[in-house]
């Protein structure tokens, strides 16, 4: 599954088009990235989970699980925002593999952004996976995790411990 979701975003980091993932149709014309939206999913995006948060270039918009704090956090303003309490680390899987290139750019050739995967575009959006309760809903959360609560209507990120919801 790793290696599948790496091979769609490389093949996806040569085109400036829509991308769905998990369905086939991105909703809307200014939608740059889409995901399944149906009312079964409980599946979000997972951040990636960062040792040092200092090593990170801080662009606005930037959003990692900082595993020294224990928090989901995001960058505004050019500083760290906190996202969460401190949650949980225990369940975390290190990632041991070597970082090869400079990640995915979706909607440009480049981006002065640093990351696994950049969205750039000035009008276009990402509409985040669509999630009924995800307390209830997802049955395994993994620190980290991020999506959009359709019942609630905020967005949900879990700290490794808990969900925390902004509106």
């Amino acid at each position: 599954m790793k290696n599948l979701v790496y091979t769609i975003l490389i093949l996806s980091s040569f085109s400036y088009a829509q991308i769905a993932v998990g369905k086939t149709n991105v909703v809307g014309s200014n939608t740059l990235l889409d995901f399944d939206q149906s009312s079964t999913n409980s599946k979000g995006i997972i951040l990636p989970a960062v040792t040092n948060t200092t090593n990170v270039t801080p662009t606005n918009g930037t959003f990692v699980f900082d595993i020294n704090t224990k928090k989901v956090r995001m960058v505004e303003n050019n500083v760290w925002k906190d996202l969460s309490d401190i949650g949980n680390t225990s369940n975390l899987i290190s990632n041991t593999s070597n970082d090869i290139g400079n990640g995915v750019i979706i909607g440009a050739e480049t981006s002065v952004a640093t990351g696994i995967l950049v969205l750039e575009a000035t009008d276009k959006a990402m509409i985040l996976p669509k999630i009924s309760n995800p307390h209830l809903t997802v049955k395994s959360p993994y620190a980290g995790m991020i999506c959009y609560d359709t019942v609630s209507k905020t967005l949900a990120v879990f700290d490794g411990t808990n969900w925390n919801y902004w509106k």
